[in-house]
């Protein structure tokens, strides 16, 4: 690859956002580059067998290599923090990040990825359209917006159902595939919810099936779900990763993928932008000239990269995330039993509260069984010793759903990032993360957990405790340079455009001004599209 040439359009990361503006510049037949530091599983991806979870733990003697790991790396010691549900085989998402994408904070706790494929390979796969209110709020045109979505479902490939939770999950989406099979711990709930759904809807809850990126009929050589229940261990193909379509995108003769690259910063005259990032394996900084930049780095990372390219000295960004808890739950009606096929460990129900009726400030609720996640990991949050705790977890495992809470977000002077310098970093700084809600939006939570927690025991469901990871631990971000009209420092024009730049794009969530919980990454993937027909037309 001559790097002294200059390049068409760059795309910096291969994530949810880079794999998508990448296909959508190919499609229009231009060239382009991809720099991405491409992080893999060296270890696990031809470790574990092509086998179901069931059949290993009855019969592999070498189990706990992809349980616990060969280095014990599996297990999570202390409080449970963001990421503690990474299994061995998916800890390469977030390798090496410590050390180049280093973050301090005493409040944030976020997970970023270097991976080739990005935080995507971590993906927990829900689908979400945004209301027309909430495409408003986050700054997005709403008839642009449900045109992408169109687009993508179509790439990607989505499971779903047409039920009470269909407004806030696929919304009008065509050609979505039949909805996954629920196991037998779910559709308790779920025939309950059904029963009572009267009342329910009443208070604003609506429950159903979610609309997940995950095939129930073959795609594009894709396979379609097997029910193995090894979703948190390795991929057949029927979840969507964007190392699907990147891997894809290298067989195009107008693409080329540079790996070991970490972009640092940018320099952008009225013709071009000069790149600057760093050869990971050669601990060199290099450069290399584009007509176009496209950045899909992630809120955070996107955010480093424009303050280290920024002339000003105001080195402070606003930062958006959805607040997270999850409830680990039991149905006493449930004790004793078995917990049946077909079994996977993505979301089984979602529930969602739209308490004013207008989906807007919905809270987002996504139910899931916890078998082949392991026991391990939640014995340390029972208030027992480990050998009693372990005998009475397994009896109750049958009768054990998590239900992970999301809520939204908006703005404030008390959550944002910033730069500082740091010579002991191998880029020379940090980014430094500070985020606080106030006392509004902390009653806000709390009376939206408690509905939540109401409506689950109506349902047949009890709160066996509510673990809180911290804030960050949702892994959805954005809004670190809101979209504005104006040209004005530190915010993106309406198309996606770097203000106060020509050529600089940023096509993540970074401009959204306001945050739904309902899951980010179907939205960011359309806008990663609609930004890129945006730097095809500036």
């Amino acid at each position: 690859m001559d790097l002294a040439q200059e390049h068409d359009y760059i795309v910096v990361g291969s994530g949810c956002t880079g794999a998508m503006a990448a296909q959508t510049l190919l499609e229009k037949g231009v060239k382009v580059l991809m720099l991405d530091v491409g992080e893999n599983d060296s270890k696990y991806n031809n470790l574990i067998p092509q086998k179901s979870f069931n059949s290993i733990r009855e019969n592999d003697t070498e189990q706990y290599k992809y349980w616990l790991g060969e280095d014990y790396e599996g297990i999570s010691l202390g409080k449970t923090v963001t990421g503690a549900q990474l299994t061995p085989a998916r800890k390469y998402v977030i390798k090496n990040t410590e050390k180049l994408l280093p973050l301090i904070s005493e409040t944030f706790f976020p997970m970023e990825s270097l991976s080739y494929g990005g935080l995507g390979n971590a993906w927990g796969l829900n689908c979400a359209v945004f209301s027309k209110n909430e495409l408003k709020a986050a700054g997005l045109p709403a008839d642009k917006m449900n045109e992408a979505y169109g687009v993508i479902c179509n790439r990607i490939g989505i499971s779903g159902e047409k039920d009470d939770a269909t407004p806030y999950t696929s919304g009008e989406l065509k050609g979505i595939q039949k909805a996954v099979e629920i196991d037998s711990n779910s559709k308790n709930i779920y025939e309950k919810y059904k029963q009572t759904k009267s009342s329910l809807n009443a208070k604003g809850f609506y429950m159903g099936k979610p609309a997940l990126a995950l095939l129930t009929e073959k795609k594009d050589g894709r396979n379609a779900i097997d029910y193995n229940e090894m979703d948190f261990y390795a991929d057949n193909g029927a979840a969507y990763r964007p190392s699907i379509t990147v891997t894809q995108l290298k067989k195009q003769p107008n693409f080329q993928y540079l790996s070991n690259a970490l972009v640092l910063s940018y320099s952008n005259s009225s013709h071009s932008v000069i790149v600057s990032y760093l050869d990971t394996i050669a601990n060199e900084k290099k450069t290399i000239r584009c007509k176009k930049l496209i950045l899909c780095s992630g809120t955070l990372g996107t955010a480093r990269i424009v303050l280290r390219s920024s002339t000003n000295e105001t080195k402070r960004l606003p930062l958006l995330c959805n607040p997270y808890k999850y409830f680990a739950q039991i149905q006493p009606s449930r004790l004793g039993k078995t917990n049946n096929a077909p079994r996977m460990a993505f979301a089984q129900l979602a529930l969602f509260y739209d308490a004013q009726k207008n989906n807007m400030d919905v809270g987002a609720a996504s139910i899931y069984s916890y078998n082949s996640l392991m026991l391990f990991r939640t014995i340390k949050e029972v208030p027992l010793n480990f050998r009693e705790g372990r005998k009475i977890m397994q009896t109750l495992l049958p009768a054990v759903s998590v239900m992970g809470v999301h809520h939204p977000d908006n703005g404030s002077g008390s959550k944002y990032l910033e730069l500082v310098k740091d010579n002991n970093s191998i880029t020379g700084d940090k980014l430094k993360a500070e985020y606080a809600l106030n006392e509004n939006a902390l009653k806000q939570i709390y009376k939206r957990e408690k509905e939540y927690a109401a409506t689950m025991r109506k349902l047949g469901c009890y709160m066996l405790k509510k673990i809180d990871p911290g804030y960050g631990s949702s892994i959805h971000y954005a809004g670190c340079l809101p979209f504005n009209k104006e040209e004005k420092e530190h915010h993106l024009s309406p198309n996606g455009r770097v203000c106060n730049t020509k050529n600089v794009f940023v096509a993540d969530g970074s401009g959204f001004t306001y945050l739904p919980a309902k899951g980010i990454t179907l939205s960011i993937m359309a806008n990663a599209h609609l930004t890129a027909l945006n730097a095809l037309n500036n």
